[in-house]
């Protein structure tokens, strides 16, 4: 019996740590959201959602979708204080024909003063609206009289005439959510596509069928599709490095119109399958009849370039010739307003524009070419479920020559024959084929990306130490590297003196030229510092350093880390004693494996005729790690961090 109740207080004991105080069922402010102050769960987290509520139905006599949406937020500490500062964006549609409004706005800061409870109501006057752009305006507010440990409500209701754009639902934020709640009433003849992104469970999915919900002016009855989706207990999703787009991964709802039934008894398909996208791609203004533009390029190139040869020399040929001639202005936009007549007058356009411009001028002078939708990494995923097409916003050309495929973007003056820009590392792309039909495409950087440098250093009679560093970087290791010098040589060196202040600089070469070499080559003659204590001289090898703090610092991470591409570090350094000192120290050696081989990580360092070598090596053989090799990654790049910043040789003059 005593066992017996000694276990039973235990586990009343973890029961009651395991519970909040919080009243996360309700939207009524209770004593105990005031009075709790800290979140169990999330030590680090400056505000809580205790509570939020969305319903979304149609309205009955104007037939516009209405969502209705509460939300009671916990303020923990200053730094939480800008969750009082609410933003909502109305959406309009381009021809002015819609737009959404809102209406019902009301918000109270809720405060503890002497044991009760103290409420601050927004004033009307206090609510702003501005243009953000030709697509939105934004509502602002700020919640009054905000404290450390206020618990502030609002609530307002949206109206919106796009009922192909059914409203989502996001249970997910940058703070802690206890309890989300989502209710969506959609009428019988709409259909949609519901996708949960996110990964993480449903604590709550019921769906039933509500007879004659709706009736419309000639008294046709409709019924409606009812559902309440609740999750609870949500992490903050927290940014970190080595991301695409948020969106690929917070926890949300999203809904994408898949039929429309009208009361006449017509059907509308919004959703379609690829095959009938195909077709509808091949007649598109933006896509399809910009891939036939042959009388409009014909005599674009010069007439020695079009004689070669070579299939291959005249590919890249005609590469440089639009990378050289065509200015990119910035914009992504895929699907409105292309001209490729534009484009060729004004030498600038699109990214859109100027790639199917190559697409053309391929194809005309009889190259295999083919066009590649894609989205960008801040874009998000495409969703392979069903065609999209909202989804991308880049084009890309795929040309095939003597067997080899290669991946083509002219619009980055810096990129090789074969390489894309790091934005369009995301995973795959759609390959049209108006012929055969379009299919999946995979889209990833299949070379790695490479970082050495080489140390030689020798001391003089002065006891100064001073060498040469030889340094290659390839591929997209490259690419920000060539940008900076070419922009301008001066930054470049002060980028380095700012970056290694222990490293005086006296003379810098660069042996690449090219704008568009896969591989950036450079010398430094230097000058190092030691640090000299009694008869010891203190020398961290490092005198370049690949990282000087980890990127990895989450306690959990529930989303990939997406490097995009391969990488590998390689750092020798060479130590000419001269026979002039004794070594007394020198790094240990490591040896470090990711799971499954995925990464290496080694550090071999010999002392042999009066010469100390050191070779530093890390490999990622992923450009893509799922959300379990999180913790390996992170002990990693802490040893990588540890290695660089604390290795020591040690020298005594002899």
């Amino acid at each position: 019996m005593k066992s017996l109740t000694t276990s039973l207080l235990c586990l009343l004991t973890l029961i009651g740590f395991g519970q909040t105080n919080f009243s996360s069922e309700s939207y009524t402010i209770t004593k105990k959201d005031l009075e709790t102050n800290i979140y169990e769960k999330d030590s680090t987290a400056h505000a809580l959602v205790i509570y939020e509520y969305g319903e979304s139905y149609v309205d009955q006599n104007t037939f516009k979708l209405k969502t209705e949406i509460k939300r009671k937020i916990k303020i923990l500490d200053r730094e939480g204080f800008e969750k009082a500062n609410i933003t909502i964006d109305l959406y309009k549609s381009d021809n002015g024909d819609g737009k959404e409004t809102i209406s019902d706005i009301s918000a109270t800061t809720n405060n503890l003063v002497d044991g009760k409870i103290s409420k601050s109501h927004l004033e009307k006057n206090r609510i702003f609206r501005e243009r953000y752009d030709d697509n939105y305006t934004r509502v602002k507010f700020a919640l009054p009289n905000i404290k450390v440990g206020s618990v502030i409500t609002y609530s307002y209701t949206l109206e919106s005439p796009f009922m192909f754009k059914y409203k989502g639902w996001e249970f997910q934020s940058d703070i802690p959510t206890l309890h989300s709640e989502y209710r969506a009433s959609i009428p019988g003849n709409y259909e949609y596509n519901i996708k949960l992104v996110g990964g993480k469970k449903l604590h709550t999915n019921e769906s039933k069928l509500k007879k004659n919900c709706l009736t419309n002016g000639l008294g046709v009855k409709v019924g409606c599709f009812n559902s309440i989706y609740v999750m609870k207990d949500i992490p903050a999703f927290i940014d970190e490095g080595f991301m695409t787009t948020r969106n690929n991964y917070l926890a949300r709802i999203d809904y994408e119109l898949k039929v429309f039934k009208g009361f006449d008894g017509s059907i509308k398909n919004y959703t379609k399958t690829w095959k009938t996208t195909d077709k509808d791609l091949k007649s598109e203004q933006a896509i399809g009849r910009q891939l036939n533009k042959g009388n409009l390029v014909k005599n674009l190139l010069p007439t020695s370039l079009t004689k070669e040869a070579n299939p291959l020399t005249k590919a890249k040929t005609i590469y440089k010739y639009v990378q050289k001639h065509y200015t990119w202005n910035g914009k992504y936009k895929l699907f409105k307003e292309v001209s490729l007549k534009k484009l060729i007058n004004n030498k600038s356009g699109r990214a859109s524009e100027i790639n199917l411009l190559l697409f053309n001028l391929l194809k005309e002078n009889d190259i295999d070419a083919k066009t590649v939708l894609t989205s960008t990494r801040s874009n998000g995923l495409a969703t392979k479920v069903y065609p999209v097409i909202s989804d991308f916003n880049y084009l890309l050309v795929q040309t095939t020559i003597e067997g080899k495929t290669y991946l083509l973007d002219a619009v980055d003056d810096y990129l090789d024959f074969g390489q894309i820009p790091f934005r369009c590392l995301n995973q795959y792309g759609r390959l049209l084929d108006f012929k055969a039909g379009s299919s999946w495409l995979p889209i990833n950087a299949n070379v790695m990306s490479k970082k050495l440098f080489k140390v030689e250093l020798d001391f003089d009679d002065n006891e100064t130490l001073n060498g040469t560093i030889e340094s290659r970087k390839t591929e997209y290791h490259a690419i920000s590297t060539k940008k900076v010098y070419h922009d301008d040589n001066d930054s470049l060196i002060k980028q380095y003196r700012d970056k290694y202040p222990n490293l005086i600089i006296n003379d810098h070469n660069v042996a690449t030229k090219e704008k568009t070499s896969p591989k950036f080559e450079e010398t430094f003659s230097v000058n190092v510092e030691t640090e000299t204590i009694g008869d010891n001289i203190y020398l961290n090898p490092f005198v370049l350093k690949f990282l000087t703090k980890n990127p990895f610092k989450l306690q959990e991470r529930t989303y990939p880390i997406d490097f995009g591409y391969k990488e590998s570090y390689l750092y020798t350094l060479k130590v000419n004693l001269n026979g002039k000192y004794d070594v007394m120290e020198i790094p240990k050696n490591i040896s470090l494996k990711l799971p499954d081989n995925s990464g290496t990580l080694l550090l071999n360092t010999i002392c042999e005729n009066e010469t100390i070598t050191l070779h530093f090596k890390t490999n990622l053989y992923e450009s893509i790690y799922p959300p379990n090799y999180y913790n390996y990654l992170k002990s990693f790049f802490a040893t990588i961090v540890e290695t660089q910043t604390n290795a020591l040789i040690v020298l005594k003059k002899k």
